[in-house]
């Protein structure tokens, strides 16, 4: 792109953000991996790229870059726009809340409702969080939300489970930045084949729920993410399928079944008229994650 040749006239941080922008817009990038617009994801890969506060823009705006740092800003804000993969990626992080977390290739960016609800410790639903002991993460990926529920549940120990044996690679550094390795427990799983004998008071999982023609018509970005850990068949619904054919024999009584469905909910409650799932609230609305009781199952 010609823009990348002709940037010697660019010196302060907003000029850099300006053009980063513009560059963005113009490239019709997709954004939904932590940023919904040009502006916020330009402003997070300069201040990440420049070792700046991430909620501090407006005090560094005029200042001005060294060659080596516009060369830096330069060339992730290029990769971003040439290489169309997820800003997560280009930094190694990805936040959920004020919870930031290692990512790379191996693993989908972290983005889940569930994080919201664990940080509410899932009230009113569990009356008393010391009480959970056990609690399951189906689909782990990153690690994040196994991690997110060891430190809402204090009493519990938890287990991460994924398909994925790179993914749980990546899982395991981010349970040993937390220092959560004796509460964690990393398990290589197709759902619960592995967990024979386990069960839990708490099973959350935010597991691929893409249909297939959505798949089909993924951006870039999304695409530069493990395939396994979107797409779930025709209908996106293989996964869940086998979660609710499975999760009453690893609930403990009174335990509680928490899946994050995506745009789904019509077609779930569909194909299971007969179980009363309960739709959470979150900031994306009652739509996405369900839950069911170990006696509803």
């Amino acid at each position: 792109m010609k823009h990348f040749d002709d940037t010697e006239s660019l010196i302060t941080v907003r000029d850099w953000l300006r053009f980063a922008v513009s560059r963005f817009n113009e490239a019709q990038l997709f954004f939904g991996h932590g940023s919904d617009n040009a502006f916020d994801e330009a402003a997070y890969l300069i201040l990440h790229t420049l070792h700046l506060p991430l909620d501090r823009l407006e005090p560094f705006l005029d200042a001005s870059l060294t060659h080596g740092e516009s060369e830096e800003v330069q060339a992730i804000v290029e990769r971003r726009v040439m290489e169309r993969i997820p800003a997560a990626y280009l930094t190694n992080e990805a936040w959920l809340g004020e919870h930031r977390f290692y990512v790379d290739e191996r693993v989908i960016v972290p983005r889940s409702f569930i994080a919201e609800l664990l940080h509410e410790q899932l009230a009113p639903w569990i009356e008393d969080a010391d009480e959970v002991t056990r609690v399951l993460d189906l689909c782990t990926g990153s690690g994040c939300l196994a991690i997110l529920a060891a430190l809402a549940f204090p009493n519990a120990g938890v287990d991460a489970v994924d398909l994925s044996g790179d993914a749980l690679d990546v899982a395991a550094k981010n349970v040993t930045d937390y220092g959560l390795t004796d509460r964690v427990e990393l398990v290589e799983s197709d759902v619960f084949s592995a967990l024979k004998g386990r069960s839990y008071d708490l099973i959350i999982s935010n597991p691929p729920y893409v249909n297939a023609e959505s798949v089909a018509a993924l951006p870039p970005e999304y695409r530069a993410e493990p395939a396994l850990a979107l797409g779930s068949g025709e209908d996106g619904l293989d996964v869940t399928r086998q979660i609710l054919a499975q999760a009453k024999t690893h609930l403990n009584p009174g335990g509680l079944l928490v899946v994050e469905i995506g745009h789904n909910r019509d077609v779930l409650e569909a194909a299971y008229p007969a179980l009363p799932f309960t739709w959470l609230d979150t900031a994306g609305g009652d739509q996405f994650v369900f839950m069911l009781r170990r006696e509803d199952l």
